[in-house]
């Protein structure tokens, strides 16, 4: 093993990875219980494909995009195919000390393949938006494009060393702008170029897939949140007991609503709510307390509930409410991460590290700059890429009116999910 290499973070950082990935299929099963028994295949197909595309997208020039040394807005082509990228230490630009020793004690390949997973989830999570209408040639395009052109610059402004975004101070320990507000915005543009499905209402076809998949969730976003501080130590302890604590409030939080609505606790509903609760926390799990963290999940169980309410009295369709969810959800926690962060857990010198509740009001102004220029330019990206793709011969971005009627399972993939007797 190479001086200066941790074998327990080392380890740790290969179980959280593993975690992360485990998430995309639990995507898959949530969003592919809430659509029509049609089109379960091609939801979860959504999800999938992207597990390919993007992980070979990501080692040929993706992570160099990212977290390439480049300059303030996107890297350079310096771990072009991997190139460099090796069991050394992890030395980045913002990941070595004064001294110039690397702070992380685990090889560049770990931390490459640890954010490869988030590279993968994040255009997935857009695809419950355009669910049950999109074509799956144009997606595998898109899926291409936007990690390339959104994702991999966002990346690059939050977490890399020289980023913009991280030069001027902004908080996002896993993911909240990079992950949730990205994806967020792009669903809102996804959805409005794609227009309305055609008939729904016989959706959701399967609670328990949706149960089982936030379930899965749940259990990856330890690795999500718990890995994004690279060591295995007590700030990924204190970021696993947060992030519990964040899903469980907004869990519950969702099921009281849900019954002051409607005399009932939807099980769809707290497995929503436990999604919000786990979205707000991203953001905020290396820099918050248990405290901050009941708060957060609070806040993201109300305010998820009540958008996904609003969604319906909207002309926009978004199917499986991405936005109401990860984009609400995402822009609270990042806001929060301003007004709770403690540097006392994030081990900042403060006021690096606080927010509004320890005296540091300016965290918060900073935060919700960060919000701003994520949604910016997700919004104007995405916009651009489907536009083009839409404008495509042989490509186009919506499946054909007997296609959807049809089901994309079969007009797209050639299959059913179910099959009710033993002669078809």
């Amino acid at each position: 093993m190479p001086a200066g290499i941790d074998s327990g973070s080392t380890a740790w950082m290969l179980a959280a990875t593993a975690l992360v990935l485990f998430m995309t299929p639990g995507l898959a099963f949530f969003y592919g219980g809430l659509v029509r028994q049609k089109n379960v295949v091609s939801t979860i197909m959504y999800s999938f494909i992207a597990m390919a595309v993007v992980s070979v997208i990501w080692v040929l020039w993706g992570y160099s995009l990212a977290f390439g040394p480049g300059g303030k807005f996107i890297g350079d082509l310096s771990f072009l195919g991997f190139k460099g990228v090796g069991a050394a230490p992890l030395s980045l630009p913002g990941t070595v000390g004064a001294d110039g020793a690397p702070l992380y004690a685990i090889p560049h390949t770990a931390y490459a393949i640890f954010q490869m997973m988030f590279a993968v989830i994040t255009p997935a999570l857009i695809t419950g938006a355009f669910a049950e209408r999109f074509k799956f040639k144009t997606y595998l395009v898109f899926l291409v494009l936007w990690i390339t052109f959104v994702y991999a610059p966002i990346a690059h402004w939050v977490w890399a060393g020289n980023g913009w975004l991280f030069g001027m101070g902004a908080l996002d320990f896993a993911g909240g702008t990079v992950v949730h507000v990205n994806a967020g915005v792009a669903a809102v543009v996804a959805a409005w170029l794609v227009g309305k499905r055609r008939n729904p209402g016989a959706e959701p076809h399967n609670v328990p897939f949706v149960v089982l998949g936030a379930g899965i969730l749940w259990v990856g976003w330890f690795g999500f949140n718990a890995g994004s501080g690279l060591l295995a130590n007590g700030q990924a302890v204190n970021a696993f007991l947060v992030t519990n604590t964040a899903a469980a409030v907004a869990a519950l939080v969702w099921a009281l609503l849900s019954y002051a609505h409607s005399k009932k606790m939807s099980a769809i509903g707290v497995a929503s709510g436990a999604v919000a609760g786990l979205v707000a926390i991203t953001p905020a799990s290396g820099y918050v307390g248990p405290m901050g963290a009941m708060a957060i999940g609070l806040g993201a169980g109300v305010l998820c509930f009540y958008a996904v309410r609003l969604r319906p009295k909207l002309k926009l369709d978004d199917a499986l409410d991405v936005a109401a969810v990860h984009g609400i959800g995402g822009i609270w926690g990042a806001i929060a991460t301003g007004i709770f962060a403690t540097a006392a857990i994030s081990g900042f010198t403060p006021p690096a590290g606080d927010g509004l509740i320890n005296g540091n009001a300016a965290q918060v102004w900073v935060q919700v700059r960060a919000v701003l220029a994520t949604m910016g330019y997700s919004f104007i990206v995405t916009f651009i890429i489907l536009k083009v793709l839409d404008k495509i011969p042989g490509l186009g971005l919506r499946a054909s009116e007997k296609a959807e009627d049809d089901g994309l399972d079969i007009a797209e993939h050639g299959e059913r999910a179910y099959v009710r007797d033993g002669a078809d």
